[in-house]
């Protein structure tokens, strides 16, 4: 049922701006597979050219079989798309909602309730609500049961998560890998580093170009070098000063303290280093501990090196 996808040197230009240069992947039938990246970084754009929306300016992607240029009408039969704004009809009820687009593709609620049944439960209660008086995670079921309706091979999700509850995010990747176990295909986009590793494999977007593609384990384990969690009393100053510090590649603010770098390999002779520099410049409550990375670390370092070559 499920289906692979190869894309080849893809471009995508809108007059003088390039949403998307040379990319290249192939992305493995019956796969969760994650694109990370920071608005405008072109994951729209390519989402839209897999589901025939949007013709690239140059290179060529396929859909199984089936290119999504030429074949556009078989594309559309057998791929699901949910954008990253709700666009169903906010004035149609859940069940007119479903039934409107499961006649768009000559099938019915009734022959695929199957297929949708994990999701529909959820929110067969409210069938006879309005869609545009649910909330975000009821919306964003009604937004996946519509785009598998007509049994589709492959999914298309731009950061469906996006404002809704952290349990809501939690369910909606718990139906992703149910999904996953009948075969289908899915590709999404997620701001959430979390929901990232929860992919059989990542692209790191960044400018429209691929800055990494990979397991996140394997992402996570191409960091390099030492990194450290650091927090004082002036946070807001902190950053700035910690710029200035010896053998430091990276600074990011992540979460309540700052993510540095170390470029040697001498841990305490860093640290020590660090902490005088700090308590020099006037800081104290000084903490300074040693941590794992996470794949927001790889992504943020991968951007910045990305910058500096720019």
């Amino acid at each position: 049922m499920s289906v692979h996808i190869n894309i080849n040197k893809i471009c995508k230009s809108y007059d003088d701006v390039e949403a998307l240069k040379d990319i290249t992947l192939s992305i493995n039938a019956g796969e969760i597979f994650g694109f990370i990246g920071p608005d405008g970084a072109g994951k729209t754009s390519l989402f839209r050219i897999l589901t025939s929306l949007l013709i690239p300016t140059s290179g060529t992607a396929t859909v199984g079989d089936y290119d999504v240029v030429k074949d556009y009408k078989k594309i559309r039969q057998s791929t699901g798309y949910m954008p990253g704004r709700f666009s169903l009809y906010l004035d149609l009820t859940v069940e007119e909602n479903l039934n409107f687009y499961a006649s768009i593709f000559n099938t019915s609620l009734k022959e695929n309730y199957d297929l949708i049944k994990d999701i529909y439960i959820q929110i067969e209660p409210f069938k006879k609500r309005r869609a545009g008086d649910l909330s975000g995670g009821m919306k964003q079921k009604l937004a996946l049961s519509c785009a598998l309706i007509h049994s589709p091979k492959l999914i298309i999700l731009d950061e469906p998560t996006t404002g809704v509850d952290a349990v809501s995010r939690m369910e909606f990747w718990e139906l992703l890998k149910k999904m996953q176990k009948r075969g289908i295909t899915i590709i999404v986009s997620t701001p959430y580093m979390d929901e990232a590793a929860l992919c059989d494999h990542v692209a790191l977007i960044q400018g429209g170009k691929l800055l990494a593609v990979d397991k996140p384990e394997n992402i996570v384990k191409s960091f390099k070098g030492s990194l450290f969690a650091v927090s004082a009393n002036n946070m807001h100053k902190l950053i700035y000063d910690l710029d200035n510090l010896m053998n430091t590649s990276n600074v990011f603010r992540f979460g309540e303290t700052i993510h540095i770098t170390s470029n040697i390999d001498d841990d305490l002779l860093y640290t020590e280093n660090a902490h005088k520099h700090l308590s020099e410049s006037g800081y104290h409550n000084i903490t300074i501990n040693r941590v794992e990375p996470v794949i927001e670390d790889c992504f943020l370092a991968l951007m910045d090196q990305d910058m500096v070559k720019g």
